[in-house]
C-alpha cells in the first residue's frame, strides 16, 4: 500500500485495487472507504506511520457496496469502535443481505471489470447508520453526504466546503483524465450526478479510483462532467 499526502488533514491510502482516505480533526479520525478484506493490517501501519493512534478512528464512511471500498470496515470498527456509514439503499448490498447490482458494461469495461473481481469477496459488514443525502457529519468543519446514484443506488459523496474538498467514491475517476466512473448500474445516472458533483466546485476531488485532483479542479471537473 501506498501513503499519500493530499492536504495537511487529508492522506490516501492507495491499494492494490482502489483506495481510501484519512481526515484528521486534531487526534481525530475519519477514513472514507476502507478498502478490500485484505486491507486492515496496511490502514493501521499508515495510521501509525503519521503519527496517530488507529484507536482514534471514530467513523468509516462508506461510499459505496463495492467490496474493494468496504471490506476491511468491520474488521476496523470492531476493534476500535468506530461507527460505520453507508446510504440506505448500499446497506443491504454491505450486510449481505442483497446482491451486488449487476452493472451495465461498456465493451471495454468488461476486462477491466473481470480484474476488478480478482479483488476478494467482502464479508458481510454492518452498518451502524444508515444515511439518505443532506445529513452533515461532524468531521472537517461539517461533511455534507451528497446521495450520489449511478454507480449503484446507494453510491454517496462527501463535500467539506470549508476545505473545498470532495470525495466522490466512484461516481467520477481519474485515470489519465478526469472521467464518469467505470461499472455504473445506470449511466445515465450517473452522467447527471457527475454535473452535480462539478457544479459543487470544489477546489480538492478525491477519487475512489485515480490521483487526487488539487489543480484547477472545479475547471477540470466541470469540463469533465459536461463533455469538454
Amino acid at each position: 500500500m501506498d501513503l499519500v499526502e493530499v492536504l495537511p488533514q487529508l492522506d490516501m491510502f492507495r491499494f492494490r485495487i482502489g483506495q481510501g482516505y484519512l481526515w484528521r480533526d486534531g487526534a481525530d479520525l475519519t477514513l472514507i472507504d476502507a478498502g478490500d478484506v485484505t486491507s486492515a493490517a496496511a490502514v493501521e501501519d499508515g495510521v501509525r506511520a503519521l503519527g496517530h493512534d488507529p484507536a482514534r478512528i471514530r467513523r468509516i464512511v462508506i461510499t459505496h457496496g463495492h467490496r474493494d471500498h468496504y471490506g476491511s470496515a468491520q474488521e476496523l470498527a470492531d476493534r476500535y469502535g468506530a461507527e460505520t456509514l453507508a446510504h440506505a439503499l448500499d446497506a443491504p448490498v454491505i450486510r449481505g443481505e442483497r446482491p451486488v447490482p449487476e452493472p451495465d458494461l461498456l465493451d471495454w469495461e468488461r476486462p477491466l471489470y473481470a480484474h476488478g473481481l480478482t479483488c476478494p469477496e467482502a464479508p458481510p459488514t454492518r452498518v451502524d447508520r444508515e444515511l439518505a443525502g443532506g445529513e452533515v457529519l461532524p468531521f472537517g468543519g461539517g461533511a455534507r453526504v451528497v446521495h450520489a446514484p449511478g454507480h449503484t443506488p446507494g453510491s454517496i459523496a462527501l463535500h467539506l466546503p470549508r476545505h473545498g474538498v470532495l470525495f466522490t467514491g466512484d461516481a467520477v475517476a481519474s485515470a489519465e483524465r478526469v472521467m464518469l466512473g467505470v461499472f455504473n448500474v445506470d449511466r445515465a445516472e450517473a452522467a447527471a450526478t457527475f454535473r452535480r458533483l462539478a457544479a459543487l466546485a470544489p477546489r480538492t476531488v478525491c477519487f475512489g479510483h485515480g490521483d487526487p485532483l488539487t489543480e484547477d479542479a472545479a475547471a477540470v471537473m466541470e469540463a469533465a462532467a459536461n463533455g469538454g
